[in-house]
């Protein structure tokens, strides 16, 4: 990875940071529900820098983030940590598979972020399946929509960064 690579990374995990703390300023109705923000950092991330930058891009922003939030190694790391994990990996298998444009990237991340949250909820915390399917609804209805509008976010960013090359190579 080139210097230049470097501190592209560091910019854009700064970013995820910048939205993660930006988000939770948001009031929600439940206290955990988060429209996952940082996750556009993300994709953006794996679609240009590939999963390994992906997955440090998610690390950074976990760790740092629950520090700064104060919530380091308690329930909501642990939920952010599982879901970000599965949500890298499962947005880094279905761009392998070349169907998906951002917006079905996010979808993808966003229901299996969902889905390891829940995991860890249930291995973690609950062990109470009948909780976790009453969770689970909401969960992946919200998820969905966030989902949709981080997509959304993704392509609107990757376009204009796309004129913004191009515009750097015509001149």
């Amino acid at each position: 990875m080139q210097q230049r690579d470097k501190y592209r990374l560091a910019l854009l995990a700064a970013c995820a940071l910048a939205l993660h703390g930006f988000e939770r300023l948001i009031p929600t109705p439940i206290p955990w529900l988060r429209f996952g923000f940082a996750n556009i950092i993300t994709l953006i991330t794996l679609i240009l820098y590939g999963f390994n930058a992906a997955l440090t891009i998610t690390l950074i922003r976990v760790i740092i983030g629950s520090m700064l939030m104060g919530t380091f190694l308690g329930p909501p790391f642990i939920m952010s940590t599982v879901g970000g994990l599965f949500s890298v990996a499962a947005m880094w298998a279905a761009l392998q598979v070349r169907v998906f444009g951002p917006l079905g990237l996010s979808l993808t991340g966003a229901l299996f972020h969902n889905l390891g949250q829940l995991l860890a909820v249930y291995v973690v915390f609950i062990q109470n399946l009948r909780s976790i399917l009453i969770l689970a609804p909401v969960i992946l209805f919200v998820g969905t929509l966030t989902g949709v509008l981080n997509g959304l976010a993704v392509i609107f960013i990757m376009e204009h960064l796309k004129k913004m090359s191009d515009n750097v190579q015509n001149t």
